[in-house]
């Protein structure tokens, strides 16, 4: 068992970790994240998952759908209730990319897609 890995953290770059902690904890109605270190911010209490936020200098945005800067990775977030969700997500800054059915894509402030899923 002590050489199968498991997962640590899932962690985002971004030019600035605090904002976009804080924007994730708000929008997941988490606990305001930490700050030691402004060039790496974690943010806990999503059931044992780690996310945490990285800068780095020089940060190029993700483009959706276009992969000149490609997306690499994206969140979906399970919601049951796809419009209160939405109003909540753009009221916080997040950016509406796509509008399909039983999904949603978003854009974080720093530029990272995201989906609300109807659940």
């Amino acid at each position: 068992m002590g050489a199968v890995p498991k997962l640590g953290a899932i962690v985002l770059d971004c030019p600035d970790p605090v904002e976009l902690a804080g924007f994730y904890a708000r929008l997941l109605d988490l606990p305001q994240p930490k700050v030691d270190d402004d060039s790496w911010v974690v943010l806990d209490g999503l059931d044992g998952v780690r996310v945490s936020f990285q800068r780095v200098e020089s940060y190029r945005a993700p483009e959706w759908p276009g992969q000149d800067a490609p997306q690499q990775l994206h969140l979906d977030l399970d919601v049951t209730d796809l419009e209160a969700a939405h109003s909540r997500a753009l009221s916080l800054g997040a950016k509406m990319l796509d509008d399909a059915s039983r999904f949603r894509v978003y854009a974080d402030p720093a530029g990272h897609p995201f989906c609300l899923c109807a659940c």
